[in-house]
Parts: structure tokens; C-alpha cells; sequence
């Protein structure tokens, strides 16, 4: 069996962000998430892995590179536009063959991973196998209406959603799926919708098993999903001091201060995480907080929020809260300051806070 993880499109909803980074490179926990989704197909005994990517392909290489640190082997697969998650399937036919496969979204997290699920897929040995979850925003998915346990209806992003079910961002397939994405034509989008396929595979009389999950799951599309997928995987961190943390800094629940990172004077509240090569002097951090390395954070204080690498935050002395910070940014105390502050700054900002 093998996997595809798409690691294009644009990123629209997490601009400014995603201007200048992939949407699947923003660390939740200290851990861009991307690399949940290889883990999660590595855990589930899957090592030969395509990988979509589109304009930010040299980043994700960079990041991801032959695999080999988590013991597998990656093959990258180029697709010119956002075409439609049918179309990556159709480009990635020479890669799949007439392998199985899981296609997973590089951008959700699904905090108890998919080993279970490919197990259930290899056993029933289905045509296909889809995830569901309830949610309280279908519109923003593909939606499934079933009858007895059985796929009727699926829509992609529909104004008026029959049900509060939402295609989790990922599926698992058997080669009948490459002809169901020929078959299928552009969608309103203009793109070509997996959840098309999935319904000319249904009509088909082909088996396509729905699954609802009962675990946590987020597509992290959305500052605050990325908050909210950030607290969550936080919550399962261990105490770990490989940095340097002076005796008067005070650390209260699970924190972790990753090599080379500095910290004097500060209180560290956990769950938070404070990344490689951070400096922090003078601040409170957490909880929820997510430090990625190369920071500098000074007389602050940053409670669940997201703090990309390279940023430097000196001066305020009110809460930040429910950020999410780009890489390289600058914020700084002018003068007066509010009670409390909440941003969400593209890379290589500068902010002077009056």
C-alpha cells in the first residue's frame, strides 16, 4: 500500500501567512504539520510516499527532503495549479500504479493517526473508504448524507448541507478510483472534486465504506483551528529541559525548552513549548504557547498562541493572546499599551505597538 499527501494550494484562508509559507509548514506544537501526516502514514506501516506539491514545492522539499528520517521513501509530484484533489490523484497515476493507497490531506491532523483505519481498509478490502466527522460548519467541506450506513449523496462544499457530516481529509482507494476521476468533469470551481469521484464510484455499484470517526481531528485552515490543534497537541507534551533555564525562572506544568534555547527570568506555564535557540528574558509563557526556535521574547507575556521562527517580541507588557506570528516579525513597545493584544502577522512584518 502506498500514500498520497498533497502539499499544495495556496493557503487562502491563513493569508498573510501563506504568502510567503506553505500552509503545512506551520508548526502546531513546535512541529510543522505536514510531518504529523508522515508519521501518521509511516505508523500505519505505509513507507513508499508521494508527495503533491505546487508553488511553495522547494520549501516543502527542503523541509521534507528524501524522507529517510522517518524511514521512508518520498517521491515528489508537481501539480502546475490547484486543479481539484481528483486531479491530484490523475497525476499521480504513474507513481500509485495499481497500488492501493491513502491520499491525506498535508494540512489536517488527526490526533490518533490512521493506523486502525488502514488496518480496516486492508481487511474489508473495499473499493474505497471514507472518513467522516461531525461538524458544526459542513459548508466548508465535502458533506455525505447516508441511509442504513450507506453513502447516498456527497457534495463538496454545499450552501445548504444536508447533513453536519464533513469528509475528513482522508480517504484510502483501490485502483477503480483512476477511472472514476477520468469519468468525472469539472466542478463550478473549476476543478476536479474527489467527492465527484467518490459518487461515480457509489453509482457504479462499486463498495465505498463510510467511516465516522469519534477521535480528534482538525483541518487546520483557519487561525483559529491551528489555535485549537495547537492546545490539543500540547496537552500530551512531557517536561524536557535540553536548553539552559536560570533558577529564577519558574516552571509550572508541562513545558519543553528545546536545545539551545535560553530562558532567564521568566515563568514558563504549561503545556507550552519553547523551540530551539529561543531567547526569552523577562516573560511569561503559556499556557498553549507555541515558541518555534530562533525567537527572541522580552518582557512579554504570549498565552495560546503560535509564534513562528526568527520573531521578535520585546516590550508589551499586556497579554498576547490567541496569535498566530509569522516568521521574522517585529513587535515592539512604544509607548502605552492596551490590555490585551491579538494578531495574526504574515512574515517579515515589523508591528510598533503604542
Amino acid at each position: 500500500m502506498k500514500a498520497l499527501i498533497l502539499s499544495g494550494g495556496t493557503g487562502t484562508r491563513l493569508r498573510p501567512i501563506t504568502h510567503t509559507s506553505a500552509k503545512q509548514l506551520v508548526p502546531i506544537a513546535n512541529k510543522p504539520v505536514l510531518f504529523y501526516a508522515i508519521e501518521a502514514v509511516r505508523d500505519a506501516g505505509i513507507t513508499d510516499v508521494g508527495i503533491i506539491v505546487g508553488d511553495t514545492r522547494e520549501e516543502v522539499k527542503a523541509a521534507v527532503g528524501d524522507g529517510s528520517q522517518w524511514g521512508i521513501k518520498t517521491t515528489y509530484i508537481e501539480q502546475d495549479a490547484p486543479r481539484g484533489l481528483a486531479h491530484t490523484v490523475l497525476i499521480a497515476e504513474p507513481f500509485l500504479k495499481d497500488d492501493s493507497f491513502v491520499m491525506f490531506l498535508g494540512d489536517n491532523l488527526i490526533k490518533d493517526g490512521i493506523t486502525s483505519l488502514v488496518e480496516e481498509f486492508a481487511k474489508n478490502k473495499p473499493n474505497a473508504q471514507i472518513l467522516l466527522a461531525r461538524v458544526r460548519e459542513p459548508e466548508r467541506f465535502g458533506v455525505a448524507e447516508l441511509r442504513d450506513g450507506k453513502i447516498v449523496c456527497l457534495v463538496e462544499k454545499p450552501k445548504e448541507p444536508a447533513t453536519d457530516l464533513a469528509l475528513v481529509g482522508v480517504y484510502m482507494f483501490d485502483k477503480n478510483i483512476f477511472d472514476a476521476v477520468k469519468a468525472i468533469k469539472p466542478s463550478w470551481r473549476n476543478e476536479l472534486e474527489i467527492t465527484d469521484a467518490i459518487q461515480y464510484m457509489v453509482d457504479q455499484g462499486l463498495i465505498v465504506t463510510p467511516h465516522i470517526i469519534d477521535g480528534w481531528w482538525k483541518d487546520t485552515g483557519k487561525r483559529e483551528d491551528i489555535l485549537e490543534a495547537n492546545r490539543i497537541m500540547l496537552e500530551d507534551i512531557k517536561t524536557r529541559q535540553d536548553g539552559s533555564v536560570d533558577a529564577d525562572t519558574v516552571i509550572e506544568g508541562n513545558v519543553v525548552v528545546e536545545s539551545g534555547a535560553v530562558v532567564t527570568n521568566s515563568r514558563l506555564i504549561g503545556p507550552a513549548i519553547i523551540g530551539a535557540n529561543a531567547r526569552i528574558k523577562d516573560a511569561v509563557i503559556g499556557p498553549y504557547a507555541s515558541i518555534y526556535f530562533d525567537t527572541v521574547i522580552e518582557n512579554a507575556q504570549i498565552e495560546n498562541s503560535v509564534v513562528l521562527e526568527g520573531t521578535s517580541i520585546v516590550g508589551p507588557k499586556s497579554r498576547l493572546v490567541d496569535c498566530l506570528i509569522g516568521k521574522n516579525v517585529e513587535i515592539q513597545t512604544v509607548d502605552h499599551r492596551p490590555d490585551a493584544y491579538s494578531f495574526m502577522v504574515g512574515d517579515n512584518s515589523q508591528i510598533d505597538i503604542i
